[in-house]
């Protein structure tokens, strides 16, 4: 069963290619475009990990990151910052928050696609 990636941006060109990368990976994407869009899917449904962008209408992707890590239901998702914030105060902010990995934009979506396998696999 191929993992559930919520892909949380509001750049219509990095949705398209991250939503194509992840399917073309096997890995099945969702889509949030804002913050309170990727509220409403962590209600609905808990996805596998989440790539999650810093600067998002509505709540900040550091927001998304607190109330994830906060909720007992949320807690254990695996989230990969996916941001053009690579000060290394954001980066820092971003790892002492609880995310799993802070990656910078422009990305290697080789790199990308091997982190977000590397936190999707399940155990035999």
């Amino acid at each position: 069963m191929p993992a559930n990636i919520l892909i949380v941006d509001d750049e219509p060109n990095i949705v398209i290619s991250l939503e194509f990368l992840m399917a073309q990976n096997g890995l099945n994407p969702f889509i949030a475009r804002s913050g309170e869009q990727a509220i409403d899917h962590l209600e609905k449904q808990i996805p596998d990990l989440i790539l999650l962008d810093v600067m998002l209408p509505n709540r900040s992707g550091f927001d998304i990151l607190q109330y994830i890590r906060r909720s007992e239901r949320l807690k254990n998702i695996k989230v990969v910052m996916l941001t053009a914030r690579g000060r290394e105060q954001d980066i820092s902010k971003g790892m002492d928050l609880g995310a799993d990995a802070y990656v910078t934009k422009p990305f290697s979506t080789r790199d990308l696609i091997k982190k977000v396998k590397e936190l999707t696999q399940r155990e035999p």
